[in-house]
């Protein structure tokens, strides 16, 4: 369908080839748009802020509870990806579930870690999940605006260096987690090291800014994506298997911008 590549799986090729075959084509008023990408990613993101509020809520009621929500958000996630490799329309289905769960951690992490900020008397205007959904959002319309004006053009070979940036960080943090296996730490890994300050604390959050930097420009290439299944007369039922492909990307942006609020709240935070 394309020659551009999505580091996202659902937003493959072969994933929408498969879509297309499987409806058997689109007439012209049944077809993909842009506007119903949004649309949708718009509902999905609609049902995430109410997970995480949600997850936020019941967490700080049940703190020990926090570890097996992540487990059950990987599980779910697994097989939704899972399900949509193996039959993309269902993302109809996948993509409403994914947002919910991704919500329900997100907001369960965001939870744990104003706690640990106000363990140590340090008070966050509107809290982390607030400053990290601005940050998201400040970012997503600034890609948007990127690609929609065409000052930064995702192609084939911005793509590929995107996707061997991304395949190193990837080795890296494996290696880094092996490591730690045999006693060696890697402090700038370790978000609590952002309270203690020193040379650990500033190439973490060095780290932070690069990889929210890395997981924000592949926005753009999924926004290519985008109008590329749209432009090659995409069935309408694509719109949701596109809308999951961002919604995958958004919540990475949104992890790593929380991460960002939380360094930059230990390290420079106001203690009471």
């Amino acid at each position: 369908m394309s020659a551009l590549s999505s580091s996202n799986p659902v937003l493959s090729d072969s994933a929408l080839d498969r879509l297309m075959a499987q409806s058997g084509g689109a007439t012209r008023s049944n077809t993909a748009s842009v506007q119903g990408v949004m649309a949708k990613t718009g509902f999905c993101t609609l049902l995430a802020i109410a997970a995480g509020a949600g997850g936020y809520w019941y967490v700080s009621q049940h703190p020990g509870i926090l570890m097996g929500v992540m487990l059950a958000s990987f599980v779910i996630s697994l097989v939704g990806f899972s399900a949509i490799m193996w039959k993309p329309a269902l993302a109809m289905i996948v993509a409403p579930l994914y947002s919910i769960t991704q919500g329900v951690v997100l907001g369960a992490l965001s939870m744990f870690l104003d706690s640990a900020l106000e363990a140590r008397g340090i008070k966050v205007p509107g809290g982390l999940a607030l400053q990290a959904f601005v940050i998201t959002g400040s970012l997503m319309a600034t890609m948007l605006a990127l690609h929609t004006f065409g000052i930064i053009r995702a192609g084939p070979r911005f793509a590929s260096v995107l996707s061997l940036m991304t395949l190193g960080l990837m080795v890296s943090m494996l290696i880094a987690w092996v490591l730690t296996l045999f006693g060696i730490p890697m402090p700038f890994l370790n978000l609590g090291e952002a309270f203690n300050g020193g040379q650990a604390a500033w190439i973490g959050l060095g780290l932070n800014v690069g990889i929210l930097l890395l997981a924000s420009l592949w926005l753009l290439v999924d926004l290519a994506q985008i109008d590329d299944a749209v432009a090659s007369g995409a069935p309408k039922s694509m719109e949701w298997l596109l809308a999951f492909g961002l919604m995958v990307t958004l919540a990475w942006v949104y992890l790593e911008a929380l991460k960002l609020a939380f360094r930059i709240a230990a390290m420079f935070g106001e203690r009471k």
